[in-house]
């Protein structure tokens, strides 16, 4: 599938969920943090990152904190009560998110999502939007409507 699919299901997604964000499609990459601040003109805490693990039983749980901030794997394991889970690598996020890497949205595939309580604090945020070409900009109150994620200090 080429990057402009990716971005146009991401898009209907939004429209046929009455989701309330804005797609924004860049000519340059906007896959790391820095590349995606430069972009959209914001600093980098204003930015989410989607941090895509699997559990024991193969299910996905994907861990949204701000840009700056790293995912603490035995954090993420006491959220959900479960086992530590291990990081997805490039074709199980591709499976199991319908999107590529460094495109990835914070919603919109099956998934376990946590929220850091620190990206709740910004108003409004940017996220993956569906390539690695295109960000999703959202409050972070209608982001947390959109995946019902469970709220938990995931951050180191």
């Amino acid at each position: 599938m080429n990057m402009k699919a990716y971005e146009e299901k991401l898009k209907n997604y939004i429209i046929e969920n009455s989701i309330d964000a804005e797609q924004i499609i860049f000519s340059k990459s906007c896959h790391s943090v820095q590349e995606a601040a430069e972009a959209v003109g914001a600093p980098p805490e204003d930015l989410v990152k989607n941090i895509c693990m699997i559990d024991d039983n193969d299910n996905l749980i994907v861990a949204i904190v701000k840009g700056e901030d790293r995912v603490s794997m035995s954090r993420v394991g006491k959220a959900l009560n479960t086992d530590t889970p291990r990081i997805a690598n490039e074709n199980e996020i591709l499976e199991k998110t319908g999107y590529p890497c460094g495109g990835v949205p914070s919603f919109g595939y099956k998934a376990t999502y946590i929220i850091d309580p620190k990206v709740l604090e910004k108003d409004i945020i940017y996220t993956g939007g569906g390539s690695p070409y295109s960000l999703v900009r959202i409050t972070s109150k209608e982001l947390q409507k959109a995946n019902k994620g469970l709220v938990a200090r995931v951050r180191k």
